[in-house]
């Protein structure tokens, strides 16, 4: 399949949108406000990175539109994937989809956050960690 690029943003983000297959200027245009409408969130790291559009040529394919946005937030990777029965649908699951995976890369996600070891003192999920917190040791000596 060949694409079509859809032009390059000089802003804080540089992300591409290209077009695969029989994609309309019109679908293009509203997939290309979508995503800006995303990455002009205040505070978001630099990004950088590629969405693509594309529509299966299949007719019989139950969702013949996909989306793929390919970033790189900072020095986050991030991989939206979507997938719907027309172009306006596959873009605003994208979005969404694509709004959520920035927000928690701007904010360092859940694997950002520092966890000590269980040897350390890490709480557990059900009460106090390991001996020493509340446990007397009973063994003789």
């Amino acid at each position: 399949m060949t694409g079509r690029d859809a032009g390059i943003r000089d802003t804080a983000a540089v992300v591409r949108v290209r077009a695969e297959g029989e994609v309309g200027e019109e679908a293009l245009a509203y997939t290309r406000s979508k995503i800006d409408a995303v990455m002009s969130r205040p505070g978001l790291p630099a990004v950088t990175g590629e969405v693509r559009i594309a529509k299966a040529a299949a007719h019989h394919a139950g969702h013949p539109w996909s989306a793929v946005a390919d970033l790189r937030v900072g020095r986050t990777v991030v991989v939206v994937h979507a997938q719907e029965a027309t172009s306006q649908e596959v873009t605003d699951r994208l979005q969404d989809r694509l709004r959520r995976q920035l927000e928690r890369a701007a904010h360092g996600g859940d694997a950002a956050r520092p966890v000590s070891p269980p040897w350390r003192g890490r709480q557990q999920a059900g009460g106090p960690a390991g001996r020493g917190a509340g446990q007397q040791d009973t063994r003789s000596e």
